[in-house]
């Protein structure tokens, strides 16, 4: 288990250094996508003008306020409250992110499924996880909202963040075949097989 520094964008030999257990701090600029941000770039064929290639997204509609136009406040929003929403919905926009935009980091909660985990081993990529409950402490590491596109999908637009220290993450999900979570449930399962036994229950 090992501590990493990355500063976006990065590239695949970053990414594929990483192994499940690890942490990472990010540097630099963080995207925030959500489901109907995904659905109108991968289904209703809508284009970015932000250039996604090497970066990192987070599963995120985040609480903003509009204020007016400043240096603090480029793009016209406060940060007020940044969470980050449940992955699994969105496990099938994972390839085609970082297949036609160069996505390379996936940042989200409760982890992702076989489909994610083949992307992420065939095109080099990997998932970061956040703890649930955390919204208040992600919102100190976002230090500016720089601009943002798509914005008539208000709060699921698509986010430019300014991000310092955002971290540390833990990666759930490596370009190995490696996921925590397919771990996890192999543990429980194991468990809770043995705790049936103790008590004489056949499966």
């Amino acid at each position: 288990m090992a501590h990493y520094e990355l500063t976006t964008p990065v590239t695949e030999e970053q990414v594929r250094q990483l192994r499940v257990n690890d942490t990472v701090t990010l540097q630099g600029t963080l995207f925030g996508i959500r489901d109907a941000t995904q659905i109108h770039m991968l289904d209703r064929g809508r284009t970015t003008r932000f250039d996604l290639r090497g970066h990192a997204v987070i599963h995120t509609a985040p609480n903003v306020r509009k204020v007016e136009k400043s240096e603090q406040y480029p793009a016209g929003y406060q940060p007020i409250c940044i969470g980050t929403t449940t992955s699994d919905r969105m496990e099938r926009f994972t390839r085609p992110l970082m297949e036609q935009y160069g996505v390379r980091i996936t940042i989200g909660k409760g982890g992702m499924r076989e489909g994610t985990l083949d992307a992420l081993h065939e095109l080099g990529g990997v998932y970061l996880a956040i703890v649930g409950g955390t919204a208040a402490l992600e919102t100190t590491w976002i230090e500016q909202i720089e601009d943002v596109d798509l914005d008539d999908l208000n709060p699921e637009s698509l986010w430019k963040f300014r991000i310092k220290n955002f971290g540390p993450l833990l990666v759930g999900m490596d370009s190995h075949c490696n996921s925590l979570y397919t771990e996890v449930k192999t543990d429980v399962e194991e468990r809770r097989a043995e705790v049936l036994a103790s008590l004489g229950v056949r499966k």
